[in-house]
């Protein structure tokens, strides 16, 4: 695999954690919305602190 290819999923992964309030007070920008039955951690900002429960 190619390196930009490697860079572009570390950009697009996603951390899934048991609990998100550690993850919602990582940053300012970071937002609690639920969708299709999960919560996720978004941030427009900084895109990879992005997180989902479960």
């Amino acid at each position: 695999m190619t390196k930009i290819y490697l860079e572009f999923n570390r950009f697009l992964e996603m951390k899934v954690r048991c609990s998100l309030k550690s993850a919602k007070t990582r940053d300012k920008g970071c937002k609690l919305v639920r969708r299709k039955g999960r919560i996720y951690v978004i941030n427009k900002k900084k895109p990879r602190m992005k997180a989902r429960q479960g």
